[in-house]
């Protein structure tokens, strides 16, 4: 992989994302990358704690639980070996029919020295995700 700058690196990540293609985002993780660190202690399956590059698939395949209708990402920060983006998302569960709006879904990386992902999470409304899992609007 080359290395390049690490906002570029997340703008890849979020255009294979774009086009479904999870074995190149799983390229740009290092293999002890902690996947939704901090997030709380939650039943919302996108929103599980995965340890290794090898449980990351995980989190992909609970994406199918509900019909994305908007993933924007608009601003992009960066500082060291950290970087910022803000993403507007509109999504709504399958099984409930109830739809998620999140202005400014907070989603943070930090990297190594080989550019590779070593923590990722969102920061986001848990408890409105929580709501539209259950079947009840916020």
């Amino acid at each position: 992989m080359v290395v390049m700058g690490n906002i570029t690196t997340v703008q890849q990540i979020y255009t294979a994302f774009s086009r479904g293609d999870i074995p190149a985002i799983l390229e740009y993780l290092s293999d002890s990358v902690v996947w939704e660190y901090g997030i709380s202690d939650t039943d919302v399956p996108w929103l599980q704690l995965q340890n290794g590059k090898a449980n990351v698939p995980r989190f992909f395949e609970s994406l199918e639980q509900f019909e994305l209708h908007k993933f924007e990402p608009k601003v992009f920060l960066e500082n060291g070996n950290i970087v910022v983006a803000l993403i507007d998302v509109e999504l709504t569960v399958k099984a409930t029919g109830v739809k998620v709006i999140e202005e400014d879904e907070t989603h943070i990386w930090h990297f190594n020295m080989q550019g590779q992902v070593i923590k990722y999470g969102h920061r986001l409304d848990t408890h409105r995700h929580w709501l539209a899992y259950k079947g009840e609007n916020s």
